[in-house]
């Protein structure tokens, strides 16, 4: 029989995860948007769009290993719930060593990356130049990048949401200060953008690698408790790679969907695609306070189930959505009633302005339709049930893409923008089902 470690599930606790990791999250747009702006500034259009593409490319590239990070969380909070005397130090190395293994790699295949990226986004003479100029900088901070997707893991799996808060203002911290001394102070120009985000994460790694040697009083102690036996455990390593292996299914589906939405919209005419660009961006941002949430739902459900104590589990569900919905009603109203405003600040184009305020309702109905997929995708994740993840996200996508298929010749944008709300609608559909059906089974005796 397992044995039950009881502990209570208060709104505080929820809070105490959700409003660090809200503001740690919402720092990450800033970070771009100061990139941008000093290149911008230079006057030069080609080296904004090297700069837009680069970071692209290490969005996508990046994404598909972002299993470090919420893999980590999840196992860990297992851990934590069940009195590991290791606070997860196994699951924290493991993910240390395959982070540090997969951004050398990335450094290693440098030159194919960089034609094949070159070859999918087909850029221009000049913005193919500055985007070569970008990516060989930023390629070397990849293994840090990924060493802090594993140590903010870490620190979220044991509910370190402050700590990882602060990790998270020093990567962009540095990134945004080095920016402008390193572009506009030293005129290094994309180089100096690149070399800007990768200092951040090296600065970010460092500080938190120190963090964890000092929890565990030092390398030594660390050493000393890792035992290579348990760390390369065959069990252990074959759930944390099915674990990746479904994680990065999702990730693919899920910048599937951004990527076909984009697509359809360019199709349609510059004036459609830019209107929904920057709809879909204020759609992000509401996402970023909704990650807070999402984070508390994952570390206490996670401990939740390595408890083995199903009270705590069903309140944390029960929190998680309440504080959620009040959120989405929140910042829907916000979106909707300034929404106009801050579309005026994005673009000057009045056509672009007319249009996208013309789907503004549409758009801002979407901070009530994803809340309940957001708020499960932190549950899943703390009781790594990866398989529903990935399962859910693939059948969603097929949901959207069949009503895109379907309304969208007969609605336009409109019928777009309702796949879209099919997406994440089917997706918390999905998503609720699975949990009832199995959430019984992972607190049996």
């Amino acid at each position: 029989m397992r044995p039950q470690y009881p502990f209570r599930v208060r709104h505080a606790d929820v809070w105490r995860i959700a409003l660090p990791a809200c503001i740690a999250f919402i720092t990450e747009p800033l970070a771009g948007l100061v990139d941008m702006t000093v290149i911008g500034r230079l006057g030069d259009a080609s080296l904004l769009g090297g700069v837009v593409l680069g970071a692209l490319v290490f969005n996508i590239i990046l994404s598909l290993a972002y299993f470090l990070r919420i893999g980590t969380a999840g196992l860990t909070a297992q851990a934590i719930g069940a009195r590991d005397p290791a606070d997860g130090l196994l699951h924290a190395v493991r993910a240390l060593l395959v982070g540090g293994l997969i951004g050398i790699g990335m450094i290693v295949l440098a030159v194919p990356l960089l034609m094949l990226s070159g070859w999918l986004l087909a850029p221009g003479d000049g913005v193919r130049e500055a985007l070569a100029d970008y990516f060989y900088i930023r390629v070397w901070g990849a293994p840090f990048s990924l060493i802090n997707f594993a140590l903010l893991g870490w620190f979220y799996g044991r509910a370190e949401a402050t700590t990882g808060m602060i990790l998270q203002f020093i990567i962009h911290g540095i990134n945004i200060a080095g920016s402008i001394v390193l572009v506009q102070g030293l005129g290094l120009g994309v180089e100096g953008a690149a070399l800007g985000t990768v200092l951040g994460q090296i600065g970010a790694s460092i500080i938190g690698l120190m963090l964890m040697l000092g929890h565990y009083g030092g390398l030594g102690q660390i050493v000393d408790r890792v035992r290579l036996g348990e760390l390369f455990q065959r069990v252990a390593l074959k759930r944390m790679f099915g674990l990746s292996r479904d994680l990065m299914i999702r990730s693919i589906a899920l910048q599937a969907t951004y990527a076909y939405f984009a697509a359809q919209g360019s199709r349609m005419g510059d004036i459609e695609l830019a209107a929904n660009a920057i709809l879909l961006n204020l759609l992000f941002i509401i996402g970023f306070f909704m990650d807070g949430i999402a984070q508390a739902a994952e570390q206490l459900s996670g401990k939740a189930l390595g408890a083995n104590w199903q009270p705590a589990f069903e309140e944390a569900y029960r929190l998680s959505m309440i504080w959620g919905l009040i959120i989405a009603i929140v910042m829907g109203f916000g979106w909707y009633f300034f929404g106009p405003y801050i579309i005026s600040l994005m673009t000057t184009r009045a056509p672009v302005q007319a249009y996208a305020v013309q789907f503004l309702g549409l758009a801002a109905l979407c901070s009530l339709t994803f809340m309940p997929a957001f708020v499960f995708d932190g549950i899943l994740v703390g009781t790594t049930q990866n398989v529903v993840m990935r399962n859910g996200m693939i059948a969603s996508l097929v949901v959207f893409v069949g009503v895109a298929w379907l309304a969208q010749p007969l609605y336009g944008n409109t019928g777009l923008w309702l796949a879209l709300h099919a997406w994440f609608i089917a997706r918390g559909i999905i998503y609720w089902w699975a949990l009832r059906r199995i959430r019984s089974r992972m607190f049996a005796q």
